[in-house]
């Protein structure tokens, strides 16, 4: 896993635990940015109430990625304390985190536009299954639970097809419910924010070099990661 060897019992633990409280900052921006985004997308709270906390809320998570980068800089090349992998590792995930907060300013904006999505069947419940993942993704990065975050990418996976196949039948006509280009557009925007999650989660699981593949269809992922070896043959 990425993370399995950054831990020296050095002073280098300090730097890394206040990287790492700040990531946990900076993800429980995310899920408050996200709730409101989400509770006015589904008509619960006023958009022009809470649309500047939700952007002083992201300019937190702006000003942790911006932090932690400082600090990775500041001590790789001065102090020279921190691994290069150790970098790369946490340079990846605070993007990552950071994007999530883009996508709940993207579901803010279309409730700035009218769009009102309380009526339509399953979408309270789509936003507390992401409320949780985000909990639950900060919960098994900080204690690099290899288990937990296995089945946390087995779960992403499956929210990403799910949410793959609601807009394919929004395109084909199948759904002929109201709103098809909001909800298609609000579909996308949760399901860039599972794959951001997942692409956090990975780190716990995966080798440097394979972070962010989680951004890729899941076909496709297992193809390159696997060398295109049948399932059989991975096992």
């Amino acid at each position: 896993m990425a993370f399995s060897f950054f831990r020296r019992g050095t002073d280098t633990d300090a730097r890394l635990d206040g990287i790492e409280a700040t990531i946990a900052r900076m993800l429980a921006d995310d899920r408050h940015a996200f709730d409101l985004a989400m509770s006015a997308l589904l008509g619960e709270v006023d958009v022009d109430e809470i649309r500047k906390e939700v952007k002083r809320t992201d300019r937190r998570v702006n000003d942790g990625e911006r932090a932690i980068r400082r600090e990775l800089v500041v001590h790789a090349s001065v102090a020279g304390s921190l691994d290069t992998p150790a970098m790369l590792v946490y340079m990846s995930i605070v993007k990552d985190i950071e994007r999530v907060g883009d996508y709940a300013k993207n579901l803010l904006d279309l409730a700035r536009d009218g769009v009102d999505l309380g009526a339509h069947h399953n979408w309270s419940s789509r936003r507390d299954g992401i409320l949780e993942l985000i909990e639950h993704t900060a919960a098994t990065f900080a204690g690099r639970d290899v288990e937990r975050a296995r089945e946390l990418l087995q779960g992403g996976d499956e929210l990403l097809d799910r949410f793959d196949d609601e807009v394919s039948a929004l395109v084909r006509g199948e759904d002929t419910d109201p709103d098809p280009i909001a909800r298609a557009l609000a579909l996308r925007y949760l399901k860039r924010v599972v794959a951001h999650l997942t692409n956090v989660l990975s780190s716990v699981v995966m080798p440097l070099d394979r972070l962010d593949y989680f951004d890729e269809d899941p076909e496709d992922r297992e193809s390159e990661r696997d060398g295109g070896r049948p399932p059989e043959a991975r096992r």
